[in-house]
């Protein structure tokens, strides 16, 4: 079963600070705080941007038949070249990405055809999904049509009201039904496609792949995922990315 992976990675990454090492187009990587920008797909972690190290991770399967990734259009063909090294089998492709993730997803899927049976979406900035998970995800969503990848959620979750000074707690909300998505989310090619033009045709944003199927009245299967599967967000992130980065190399080496 032929496998799309998505990858959305035009954001501009407002919440990183500045001062974390990133790459440019057409220049030596250079560090954020002389770019003035801070966009953390392309942040250096051990000096490669967090986007090689998430595309390493699905060229390593070999179900994975293409990886879109959608970026600014100003990036289009740096991106491209940044990539060349590491795809000797010419299964990455770039796409225009658009002013939201969705528009993004939506871009990179319009770039498929049927042929790709199931679409993988998966932040770009998640390095470290391994291939037991990403594996685990394609053959339940080749089963059910509709799976993505969760955690437990371990924290009390309360339900609030936010007013003009005060926020306050309207409900306790019961963990044992509570899951944390994360990704990749994984879809019928068909599913996916009908999911992204009703949402459009009804001008409804999600804020994952998942809650536009969902809104389908599609079930979508949860499969278990790993507190390591973070996404890089903030500046602290970097400090844990650095630690894993070091384990993954310990663990290669052994």
């Amino acid at each position: 079963m032929k496998v799309a992976v998505i990858l959305p990675a035009a954001g501009l990454g407002t919440r990183m600070a500045k001062g974390t090492p990133e790459t440019q187009p057409g220049r030596p990587l250079v560090p954020a705080e002389k770019t003035g920008t801070s966009r953390k797909q392309f942040m250096l972690l051990d000096g490669s941007p967090i986007l090689i190290h998430t595309v390493r991770k699905f060229l390593a399967s070999d179900r994975v038949s293409v990886i879109v990734i959608a970026v600014r259009a100003e990036d289009m063909e740096w991106v491209l070249e940044m990539m060349a090294p590491i795809d000797p089998d010419s299964r990455v492709r770039v796409v225009e990405g658009g002013n939201s993730r969705q528009e993004s997803v939506e871009n990179a899927l319009a770039s498929l055809g049927p042929e790709c049976e199931l679409v993988a979406v998966h932040d770009a900035v998640r390095p470290f999904i391994d291939l037991a998970t990403i594996h685990s995800v394609f053959d339940e969503a080749a089963e059910s049509g509709a799976a993505i990848v969760a955690v437990p959620a371990v924290d009390t979750v309360k339900q609030v009201t936010r007013g003009t000074t005060h926020v306050r707690v309207r409900a306790t909300l019961p963990r044992e039904k509570l899951v944390l998505a994360q990704t990749p989310q994984v879809f019928r090619y068909d599913l996916l496609l009908r999911a992204f033009q009703t949402a459009r045709q009804d001008g409804f944003v999600g804020t994952d792949e998942s809650s536009m199927v969902e809104r389908m009245d599609v079930e979508v299967s949860v499969v278990p995922g790993s507190d390591r599967n973070i996404k890089i967000t903030k500046p602290t992130d970097m400090e844990l990315a650095h630690l894993f980065l070091r384990e993954e190399a310990r663990s290669a080496q052994s």
